[in-house]
């Protein structure tokens, strides 16, 4: 049986969100932030990166959720939330799995900025890329979900587990909020969290759970 080692408000949840879909077995291992909101000692020692997600499964220690997920999707899953390389919306799969790579990097590299005193009200070179990095990969956003009702395919996948986190939980960091001015999004992140094992795993494992 899969081990999900979770740590509280992290990528972590997107795991259990697969095993609930898929309707598959798990061990829930909870793991609380400490007070400087970073992973403790026992988790960051099971795996080399010491970050959530982690998964054990037998003598097997994965991170990394893209390659967890993806990993039971084909594994246990039978492919299911899947898309094959002979599926016309292989492509549209690819660039959505790692999407969140590129959200994540343009909300960091604006959170380092501010750290380190700039000011975003201030403009300049550094302030200009970064608006326009972040500002591409919403327009980017919205255009797909005028286009389909979701990410990776005409389908749920997993492109869509991966998404989710960056469209509701980022923004507790400053990623900008899904509201009016994305319609497209707004609608999609209200279909997506309506289905039951979304419900049910953010119950379990969600930003505003708690360790049982």
């Amino acid at each position: 049986m899969i081990t999900i080692h979770h740590l509280g408000v992290s990528q972590s949840d997107r795991v259990v969100w697969l095993m609930e879909e898929l309707g598959l077995p798990y061990e829930l291992k909870w793991y609380n932030r400490g007070e400087d909101f970073l992973a403790p000692a026992e988790l960051r020692a099971l795996h080399p990166v010491g970050t959530a997600p982690i998964i054990t499964d037998g003598d097997l220690v994965m991170a990394e959720s893209t390659a967890i997920v993806e990993y039971i999707s084909r594994k246990y899953g039978g492919g299911e939330l899947s898309v094959d390389p002979d599926d016309p919306e292989y492509a549209n799969y690819l660039f959505w799995m790692q999407f969140n790579n590129s959200f994540q990097s343009a909300l960091f590299m604006k959170m380092a900025y501010q750290a380190g005193g700039g000011d975003l009200t201030q403009g300049g070179q550094v302030v200009d890329v970064m608006q326009r990095r972040e500002g591409g990969l919403y327009d980017y956003l919205e255009q797909r979900l005028g286009e389909s009702e979701y990410l990776g395919a005409d389908r749920f996948t997993c492109a869509d587990i991966m998404s989710m986190f960056n469209l509701t939980s980022l923004e507790m960091l400053g990623a900008r909020p899904i509201d009016e001015k994305l319609p497209n999004t707004l609608a999609y992140v209200a279909r997506v969290s309506s289905r039951p094992a979304y419900q049910k795993a953010m119950s379990i494992a969600g930003p505003a759970a708690t360790a049982p």
